[in-house]
This record gives structure tokens, sequence and C-alpha cells, in this order.
């Protein structure tokens, strides 16, 4: 059986398509039709067909009830296998962090309504520090890392403080990862005394920076 050919320009021209539709069905949380997506990227239906059908292939893409194209969850799997590395460019900054303030750093993401503490470092040279577990999942709008998050998605870079949402007691400080696609994510410390929002606010942001620098670069 002969084997199809493909020219390398057919070949780069579909799968910059397969990836713009990829990324314009995650930007649609409601969910678009094959027409939508055919308009917004100025091709044919049939192209969009064909297009889905191989997302649809590797889980990436799922069609709804309604037809509509929404995520699918292979797309999960591959964030999944992203986290090492993002936790591995955001542990430089996490460490000085938690050394400079003397509270427990944390980078925490998004998944859907909750956060997701992904990295934790605990500071080395203090007698008590509040212990947090990277994996701990809380509602997004409590406690100081999900409410950068939610300030982040608007826009605003300030840093966020919190006492005692999410345990008796702790403070907690975070700024949002901004600049960063696909990433949704703040940095924050948590402690068991009172920060200056000033102060300790000054240095989270920027750690988030620098987060945010070390992903991009």
């Amino acid at each position: 059986m002969t084997q199809p050919v493909y020219r390398a320009g057919e070949t780069a021209q579909t799968l910059d398509r397969g990836l713009r539709l990829l990324y314009l069905v995650a930007d649609t949380p409601e969910g678009l039709t094959v027409t939508e997506a055919a308009d917004r990227l100025g091709v044919g239906r049939a192209v969009v067909y064909r297009l889905v059908g191989a997302l649809t292939s590797h889980g990436l893409v799922r069609r709804d009830g309604a037809g509509r194209l929404r995520l699918g969850a292979g797309v999960l799997h591959l964030a999944r296998r992203a986290h090492p590395l993002v936790i591995e460019a955001a542990l430089p900054a996490l460490r000085r962090l938690a050394e400079e303030v003397g509270a427990t750093a944390h980078l925490t993401i998004a998944e859907g309504t909750e956060a997701v503490a992904l990295a934790v470092v605990e500071p080395s040279w203090t007698a008590f520090h509040v212990a947090y577990r990277a994996g701990s999942r809380h509602p997004l709008a409590r406690g100081a890392a999900g409410r950068a998050i939610l300030a982040g998605r608007s826009g605003s870079p300030d840093p966020v403080t919190t006492v005692g949402e999410l345990q008796a007691g702790a403070f907690g400080v975070a700024a949002p990862v901004l600049g960063v696609d696909g990433l949704d994510a703040s940095v924050g410390v948590v402690a068991l005394e009172a920060l200056d929002l000033a102060d300790v606010g000054a240095q989270v942001a920027a750690a988030a920076a620098a987060v945010a620098g070390a992903l991009g670069s």
C-alpha cells in the first residue's frame, strides 16, 4: 500500500492549525461549534473536522452532548507531566523567599475551582513554622494563594493577605504569577505570626516575578 507523501510546509501548516484550534477551544470554556471554529481560524469546516478528528483521537478535544468542542481529559495528562518542569523552575525563588521571610513559601496553581499547592519550601533557620503539604487543596476564594490567583485573572499584580482563612492563627501573603501563558498560579508565604503586607508583599511579588521569568526564559 502506498503511503501518502506530506511536504514539510503542509505538515507545518496542519500542526499550526491544530495547535491554534486547541488554544481556541481552551480559551472558550463554554465550547464552540465547528462552524464557529472554522470562522475564527479562517479555514473551511472540512479542515476543522479533520483537525478535530486528530485531536479527539489523542483525547485533547471532545464533543459534548450538543456537539460543541471542549477540552478533553488528555490535556490534564499533559498538564500533570508539565508540573515537574514548573516546580524545578520555581524552587530557587521559593527557597530564597522562605529564607528571607522566615516563613513557609509555596507555589499554588488553579485546578477548576480549587487552589492546589504545587511546591512548598520551609525555612531552614526558624524554630517553628507552618507545616504545609504539597498537594493540599482549598477553594480559590479562600486563602491568600487562591485570592491572589483570582486577582491575577483580573490583571491585578498586587499582593493580598488573609488571616486564619485556612488554618486558625495562620497569616498568608501571596501574589499572582503573571505573563506565563497557560499558568494560573500564585506565589506566597504562610506564617504563625502577623506579616507586614508592605514589606513581605514586596518580597512575595518579587518571587512571583522571578518564577514568571524562569518559566518564560
